[in-house]
């Protein structure tokens, strides 16, 4: 048998490991910047679309934000190509990615708002962007007031 002051010890160890921890620290991720392989994409994507190749302006624009989900003008240049396209529900996706990384872009809540009303139909949530737009952006601000007055209307 083991005696109690041998079992108290090894009760303690066991504790003090429990406690404090006995794996060592992980290795911390290193950060990696695409942000200028991200920015050559979108260039890219902005060029193909200017010379009227969609497909391969779309295929930019979705690496581009891939590797750089912060710029924002990425987000608002695909989502405004999709709603071309008439993929409004797509495009309304991509501008809650966009905001999921730039939550305070004013571009990214107008476009939303105005996808949500136009072409989704989706009242609550283009009243909300529009709401929002409207306090980020001082430009428009009556004309602003004045959609927001309405959708409150027809939302009630």
């Amino acid at each position: 048998m083991v005696p109690d002051a041998v079992r108290s010890l090894l009760l303690m160890f066991c504790l003090s490991v429990l406690v404090t921890g006995c794996a060592s620290k992980p290795e911390p991720v290193p950060v990696v910047d695409n942000s200028a392989e991200a920015g050559e994409l979108a260039r890219q994507a902005w060029q193909a679309q200017q010379q009227g190749n969609t497909e391969e302006a779309l295929a930019r624009y979705r690496q581009a934000f891939s590797l750089d989900p912060r710029n924002a003008m990425t987000a608002n240049n695909l989502a405004l190509l999709l709603r071309e396209q008439g993929r409004f529900g797509e495009a309304a996706s991509m501008l809650r990615k966009g905001l999921e990384h730039s939550p305070d872009t004013e571009e990214l809540h107008y476009n939303l708002a105005i996808i949500s009303e136009l072409y989704l139909l989706d009242l609550d949530t283009a009243l909300r962007h529009y709401r929002r737009y409207s306090e980020l952006a001082d430009a428009e601000g009556k004309q602003v007031a004045g959609w927001i007055a309405d959708l409150e209307r027809r939302v009630e």
